[in-house]
């Protein structure tokens, strides 16, 4: 099983999201990626978004646990401490890969993103809440549904 890990950066009222092109489908996600061996979560969130955003980041604190696919998605909070936005140059931002689409680093308001394809939905939705709730304490794990991942009502939370 391998490890996902998230990284949700927010700066005046937006969010750091990667645009993405694939097989005729239009989507956005946070950035991040897999937990490599000998890897911290945190490690890999700071590899990531300075390979996909240009961004060096402090990460602040676990906010949510999805479960996709039997594989974890740890999503963290994070702050931006250097590094400017959209330089990554991580393979998967330089060119564009055959059979796995596009990638651009994007800012997005965060009143659109329940408006928008944001994935994964229970990120999204969470975020949304966030913004007037504050991040709930301890964090959710949330289970994913495989048949219908976008959908609200597929969600099981526990």
């Amino acid at each position: 099983m391998s490890t996902r890990a998230v990284a949700i950066l927010i700066q005046d009222d937006q969010v750091a999201l990667i645009e993405r092109h694939r097989d005729g489908r239009h989507y956005f996600t946070f950035p991040g990626g897999g937990v490599e061996a000998g890897e911290t979560p945190e490690g890999t969130i700071q590899r990531e978004i300075h390979e996909e955003l240009g961004l060096e980041v402090a990460v602040r604190r676990l906010v949510a646990e999805i479960w996709f696919r039997g594989r974890p998605q740890l999503h963290y909070l994070v702050e931006a401490v250097g590094g400017t936005f959209g330089t990554g140059t991580g393979p998967e931002m330089v060119s564009p890969h055959p059979g796995r689409g596009t990638y651009k680093a994007v800012w997005m308001p965060i009143d659109q993103v329940l408006d928008r394809p944001v994935l994964p939905r229970p990120m999204a939705e969470l975020l949304f809440r966030s913004q007037t709730q504050g991040w709930p304490e301890p964090h959710p794990v949330i289970q994913e549904d495989d048949a219908h991942p976008a959908h609200p009502s597929s969600l099981r939370c526990t």
